[in-house]
């Protein structure tokens, strides 16, 4: 099975706001045109089985492109959910960057979370557990594939597991707006066919 793991498009707060779960974030017009873009480059490429997205606004506008242009449905996973960031969530980067958490954060991710939010460690294994269940949702269609809409340190997290890397090395791995990255899944170990690719 091939897996899509894609990241929603850009949103107005982008590197500004360490949004997280924040509601009311929505694709932003650069991020709509990056989403249209990306459903159609994916059309052209692959026949999309299932749609699968976050429960967040960005998430869902982003996966509604790619539905749309394969005329199926999107449905709605809270494991590809955003990082929970908890007393982080909202506040100013500029706010953070200072802070001795923010960089204990980001050069520890292994032993450290924000405040009130979820470890690393958490976030992979709730993602993981997501494809464990649409893989069985598909148990004898070797050739389907499925697109995840989620979030930049989410799939950071799953690729991470894949490849073998130790989480505090989730920086090296760069996932952008409206990209892609592509696994598959099938007899013998997992296999990551590219990261980070945009159209």
């Amino acid at each position: 099975m091939r897996i899509l793991l894609i990241r929603h498009g850009n949103v107005e707060l982008l590197g500004r706001v360490l949004y997280g779960r924040m509601p009311g974030v929505h694709l932003d017009a650069e991020g709509c045109r990056q989403a249209q873009v990306l459903a159609q480059a994916l059309k052209q490429r692959y026949k999309i089985d299932e749609v699968v997205s976050s429960p967040l606004a960005r998430a869902v506008e982003t996966a509604r492109f790619i539905a749309d242009a394969q005329d199926i449905d999107v449905s709605i996973d809270e494991g590809m959910n955003e990082v929970e960031v908890g007393s982080w969530t909202g506040r100013p980067f500029g706010e953070l960057f200072d802070t001795e958490e923010w960089k204990k954060y980001n050069e520890l991710r292994s032993t450290t979370c924000p405040p009130g939010g979820e470890f690393i460690t958490q976030v992979q294994t709730r993602a993981w557990s997501s494809i464990g269940k649409i893989v069985a949702h598909h148990p004898d269609e070797d050739d389907s594939t499925v697109a995840i809409v989620s979030h930049g340190d989410v799939i950071r997290a799953l690729l991470i597991l894949l490849l073998g890397m130790p989480v505090d090395h989730i920086h090296r791995l760069e996932v952008g707006p409206a990209s892609a990255s592509e696994i598959l899944l099938g007899r013998g170990q997992p296999r990551v066919l590219a990261i980070n690719q945009l159209f």
